[in-house]
């Protein structure tokens, strides 16, 4: 019975992940909608930050935690209840979507790109978010083209495996730098507290995320 708490709270962990990296870059890509729609009078966080091009590494380091931040799950039994979970994924997706749809003054297709401290709107994103995690963390189940595709990227990976470590690397110190100087200019600016906390968590999160695996060298692990 331990071994299979244990083996769900891994699997939950997985999907923490994924979660946090889809958060950081939700939250970078208005920072940068921000950035080049007021070219050149605003500076995100200035003078901490000290280009607002970074944010890109930040997407970047995100995009890089997530595969082997899903392969800690995918290497897991732990069966499933009724449906394969990304069936809950989509289902949970859906349903966010609807409600951003119907209950915010947000368009779908701007969720991301507005700077909101509403709480319906925050809520829509997690949730959408999260229902997103479930599908991704189940992905190579959706179909078998989906997961012959994924077996080429793999392989890609394994090819470039240790330029892949090396931008982890880059990239994960990049997001611990964005977190500590949002964290500064946010003690400065207090009214940002609310919304800047999350992104200095998810930013934060992703960069030991990021250390955790170099220390690990899980790309430089992968198979194929």
């Amino acid at each position: 019975m331990t071994g299979s708490v244990k083996t769900i709270l891994k699997k939950i962990f997985s999907i923490a992940l994924i979660l946090n990296a889809l958060i950081t870059i939700g939250g970078v890509i208005g920072i940068l909608n921000g950035f080049y729609s007021t070219l050149p009078f605003w500076e995100p966080y200035a003078p901490y930050v000290i280009n607002g091009n970074l944010f890109w590494l930040a997407i970047i380091a995100a995009l890089v935690n997530i595969f082997p931040s899903a392969s800690i799950g995918r290497a897991l039994h732990t069966g499933r209840f009724l449906f394969h979970h990304y069936v809950y994924g989509l289902f949970v997706f859906l349903i966010s979507a609807a409600f951003i749809t119907i209950f915010t003054p947000v368009s779908l297709h701007r969720l991301f790109f507005v700077d909101s401290t509403s709480v319906d709107v925050n809520s829509g994103r997690f949730f959408l978010l999260a229902g997103l995690a479930l599908f991704l963390d189940d992905l190579p189940d959706a179909s078998k083209r989906i997961s012959r595709f994924l077996d080429w990227l793999k392989l890609k990976a394994y090819q470039r495996r240790k330029a892949l470590f090396a931008l982890q690397t880059f990239t994960g110190i990049i997001c611990l730098y964005l977190s500590l100087a949002i964290a500064v200019f946010t003690v400065q600016n207090p009214a940002r507290a609310l919304p800047d906390s999350f992104l200095i968590g998810s930013l934060l999160i992703t960069s030991l995320t990021s250390l955790a695996l170099i220390r690990r060298k899980k790309w430089l692990k992968i198979t194929v």
